[in-house]
């Protein structure tokens, strides 16, 4: 049996091509939530067609600081050796799906492991190779490799980072978030989401690194101070970034400044929409590095180093926190608008290939 092991809008963002592909083929899956993000999840699962979660692990509130997600962690694999027959459906020949580089992965491939079924890592094979950025990404892929016997890698490069890990390495020639963005790219516009009438860029910070450093998220705030001078910003406010600026007494100067719209954030479709509409992204999202780098938008990437190939050396750029870097990227903008990415294979259809693949052979 085929498992999907997922927790977090990202995660299912990037797994929704491949549960639909699979369900289109009447394929049967185990989907099992591990509850790590609850808030929008369901309407995602719409947006794509995703059926309901088989399994719940977890149903509180959303899991954001690294001490939750560790006692999440243990609580979840304490509850889940006890109930395995029921997650696993007694299965002991199929294989684990889990995806990217989060707790949820990590927790993912632990528990089939100790459920005795092999596990596939879908966008394997991403590196840095810097420990701390993006931290605990880095370390997290770092476990999930040695795990993994099935390692789904988006390219060549990801490959030979995974070369000497034991297992079956299969090339997808790229991520699933091509797939994703074709199918939310094809639902109709909604009307209702508020457009600015000029240019306006989108600045979306969230990692780790930046939000729980006071001195890097200063920084950022005074760059996006910096960048509203010349071009309208909307801020996209995730919860814990919120509290941060909070706490750290920065909220007010962003919400004060008349150039700066503070915006919650979106679902799915309206946020691709508002990248499509703008003119820039500031972020430290690896996700919206490749949306930026599908969609063919001028991406500065508020980190140090990035574990993905996308758009490195075209439409995005490293900031590693340098003025003149950030002060270059602005004045060469034109330059970072380049034509539409060849098309490449789905590789959701790789994937699936391969999943039915090893079915037959069950």
């Amino acid at each position: 049996m085929i498992h999907i092991f997922l927790g977090t809008k990202a995660q299912l963002i990037k797994m929704a091509p491949i549960m639909r592909e699979l369900q289109d083929r009447n394929i049967e899956y185990n989907f099992i939530f591990s509850g790590q993000h609850q808030n929008t999840i369901n309407d995602l699962r719409n947006n794509f067609g995703v059926k309901e979660p088989n399994v719940i692990l977890h149903s509180g509130k959303d899991i954001n600081s690294i001490p939750a997600m560790l006692l999440w962690m243990i609580k979840i694999i304490y509850r889940s050796l006890i109930d395995r027959k029921r997650i696993w459906r007694e299965d002991r020949d199929g294989i684990v799906l889990n995806h990217g580089d989060t707790f949820s992965t990590l927790l993912g491939t632990i528990l089939g492991k100790l459920s005795g079924l092999s596990c596939g890592h879908i966008e394997s094979g991403l590196r840095s190779y810097n420990l701390l950025h993006p931290f605990p990404e880095e370390i997290t892929r770092l476990l999930v490799f040695k795990m993994t016997d099935h390692f789904f890698c988006p390219g060549e490069w990801a490959i030979n980072n995974v070369a000497s890990y034991n297992g079956i390495k299969i090339d997808s020639k790229g991520n699933t978030l091509y797939d994703s963005l074709q199918s939310i790219l094809s639902l109709p516009l909604n009307p209702n989401l508020p457009i600015p009438s000029i240019k306006f860029g989108i600045v979306s910070i969230h990692r780790f690194e930046n939000i729980f450093s006071k001195e890097k998220l200063e920084f950022i705030v005074n760059k996006t101070i910096e960048i509203s001078a010349h071009t309208k910003l909307l801020f996209i406010l995730h919860s814990p970034t919120e509290k941060r600026l909070k706490r750290y007494n920065l909220y007010k100067t962003l919400s004060t400044n008349s150039n700066i719209e503070l915006r919650p954030r979106y679902d799915y479709k309206d946020f691709v929409t508002l990248i499509q509409a703008s003119t820039f992204v500031v972020s430290d999202g690896g996700s919206n590095q490749e949306e930026c780098f599908y969609l063919r938008k001028p991406c500065l990437l508020m980190r140090e180093a990035t574990e993905r190939q996308e758009g490195i050396n075209d439409n995005v750029v490293i900031s590693n926190y340098n003025n003149d870097t950030i002060t270059q990227f602005f004045d060469d903008l034109p330059n970072h608008k380049s034509d539409a990415p060849p098309q490449i294979k789905s590789p959701t259809q790789v994937i699936v290939n391969y999943l039915s693949s090893l079915t037959k052979h069950q």
